[in-house]
């Protein structure tokens, strides 16, 4: 009876571990072989102080005209949003769809937020920037002040993308990673 015990020990044993390595080695994946697209962000209100120690980012990319009056989409739903770059090489939506197309772009998995006669409001999955305690505070002001200050382009998210997942790699303020300008 006891090896039986110890067989289930090691089962559950390499599940643990191969669990949280999987989910790391697929992040890296898409670090290593999917697309960079940067991600124009806008201002925020203030964080929250007891949602943790992150940055809070929003989207100039929250929406699309959709010109199928038909398929209706409620919130909640899970849609895909197929995106490339634009000529200033930011991120722009080209199709959303429940459903996969066959259109040869990039897509990621966004939830709807409302909709519209003919717009369709979404939020994208990576909306939160995690640090270093000691400098999520100022991150978070110097983000907020950027945006504020109207400095188009000057602050952007860096996502990689591939197969509809994504990866947010950097958050970057007039050319600087935030680590560094929060320094």
């Amino acid at each position: 009876m006891k090896p039986i015990y110890f067989i289930v020990f090691i089962v559950v044993a390499v599940l643990q571990i191969g669990t949280p390595l999987k989910m790391i080695f697929d992040n890296e994946d898409i670090l290593i072989s999917g697309t960079a697209y940067k991600f124009k962000t806008r201002p925020v209100d203030p964080t929250d102080p007891f949602r943790g120690k992150y940055i809070t980012l929003q989207f100039e990319m929250n929406s699309f005209e959709i010109s199928d009056s038909d398929t209706a989409y409620v919130y909640g739903d899970e849609i895909r949003v197929y995106i490339e770059n634009d000529d200033e090489g930011f991120a722009k939506v080209v199709q959303v769809s429940r459903k996969p197309l066959d259109i040869g772009s990039d897509y990621v998995i966004a939830k709807v937020t409302n909709t519209y006669s003919d717009e369709i409001m979404f939020e994208l999955p990576f909306d939160r920037f995690y640090m270093e305690e000691t400098k999520a505070y100022d991150a978070e002001k110097a983000y907020r002040d950027v945006n504020r200050n109207s400095k188009k382009n000057e602050v952007y998210a860096v996502v990689y993308v591939k197969d509809g997942a994504s990866v947010l790699e950097n958050v970057i303020i007039e050319g600087i990673p935030i680590q560094e300008y929060v320094e």
